[in-house]
């Protein structure tokens, strides 16, 4: 009897603590699809890449000019078009270390040519520095003469 008890109950207990598949619907508001198609579109526009390279990029320590730094991501974009707008040939680079964002630009092999453009920038861009980090080796002009 103690048995068929204890069968019965640990039939019972499986029956009732069996999870039931069920079926997730997700409710979301449909602006959410809108914003998300507008910052990808706004993506493919900011991130185009300026120059074509041909052959391998090869990476070595040089210098960059950063021209702004802050914690909001909108301006830094804005500053990064302000920047080509002036510039469209020199690449850009924004960075995020927790908080802010940081823009540089240029690929300088010497500290003097980083000089010389920030320089030409002192008075478009209050805030620059030279930083010494990897950079992409620009492409050397050959000249035969």
């Amino acid at each position: 009897m103690k048995l068929i008890f204890t069968c019965f109950l640990c039939v019972f207990s499986y029956a009732a603590f069996a999870q039931q598949h069920g079926k997730v619907t997700i409710i979301k508001d449909p602006l959410i699809d809108s914003i998300i198609g507008k910052r990808l579109e706004l993506n493919k526009k900011v991130v185009a890449p300026t120059v074509k390279r041909s052959g391998p990029v090869v990476a070595q320590v040089g210098f960059r000019v950063q021209i702004f730094y802050g914690s909001n991501r909108k301006e830094t974009f804005q500053e990064q078009a302000r920047f080509k707008s002036y510039y469209p040939k020199l690449n850009t680079y924004i960075t995020y270390k927790e908080p802010n964002y940081y823009l540089r630009v240029g690929d300088f092999r010497t500290r003097l040519e980083a000089q010389r453009l920030m320089n030409e920038l002192r008075p478009l861009f209050p805030t620059l520095f030279i930083f010494r980090e990897k950079i992409n080796a620009p492409i050397l002009e050959e000249n035969y003469d």
